[in-house]
């Protein structure tokens, strides 16, 4: 018995010297340490590429490293008709507070109530005959739908992208691309988030999200030419289909 005890303290002891396990008398690592060890350790298995998967073609060819640069090229074109919509369902929706302020400057009728005519009243049938058409074009669903199609199919791309690099190449290459396509990512989810808020009519989320879709775009575009110089990488370097 005294064997078997002495037995498991020393693999026991042996366990933590390997381990590098902090013994009673010692200090323990903070937290910090902890984590990076154990991210140190992972790493090899979370970045590994599998062998199967890299050297297949199917993958890691122009026909479907191209998918990412073609799907985003209709993104950045979907933004700017989605905005469009989005204009159009706020102007239907503020036309009627137009109207009513309008209204207010109309000259005082008569004693007889007969009132003079204005040139508001022309401005007056003009806003409503806009609000109407607008009303008609159904651009507030309209506008869900493509914000909705945008989100979802925006951050897909957006991953399948740097799977498709990490894949070919066995690395991604940190720059303005990978950061630009991050922030745009970003800006559709902070962008989505305030729709509950829009839907109770709080006019600061109404506006918010206007400035970060209207940003998005902007770092859509500032994003292209990089874009287009990776498109040009993988058209020379990578193999077909």
């Amino acid at each position: 018995m005294l064997s078997k005890r002495s037995s498991r303290t020393e693999n026991a002891s042996t366990v933590r010297s390997q381990a590098k396990l902090p013994s009673h008398g010692e200090t323990q690592q903070p937290m910090g340490a902890a984590v990076v060890s154990a991210a140190g350790l992972l790493a090899p298995f979370l970045l590994d590429v599998d062998p199967a998967l890299a050297g297949n073609p199917l993958l890691t060819g122009k026909t479907v490293s191209l998918i990412h640069p073609a799907v985003m090229l209709f993104l950045f074109g979907s933004t700017a008709w989605t905005g469009w919509l989005g204009w159009q369902w706020r102007r239907a929706r503020t036309i009627p507070a137009e109207v009513k302020e309008l209204k207010t400057q109309l000259p005082k009728p008569d004693a007889e109530g007969n009132r003079p005519s204005s040139p508001l009243d022309q401005q007056i049938a003009d806003l409503e005959a806009t609000r109407k058409e607008l009303t008609k074009g159904g651009y507030r669903d309209k506008h869900w739908n493509w914000g909705s199609l945008l989100l979802g199919l925006g951050v897909l791309i957006a991953i399948e992208g740097p799977v498709n690099t990490y894949l070919r190449t066995g690395k991604l290459f940190p720059g303005p691309h990978l950061y630009a396509g991050a922030a745009i990512v970003v800006l559709w989810a902070a962008a989505s988030s305030l729709v509950p808020s829009m839907q109770k009519g709080n006019d600061t989320a109404r506006n918010t999200h206007i400035a970060l879709n209207t940003l998005n775009l902007a770092l859509f575009a500032w994003q292209v030419p990089t874009g287009w110089e990776i498109v040009q990488k993988v058209w020379e370097f990578a193999p077909w289909p």
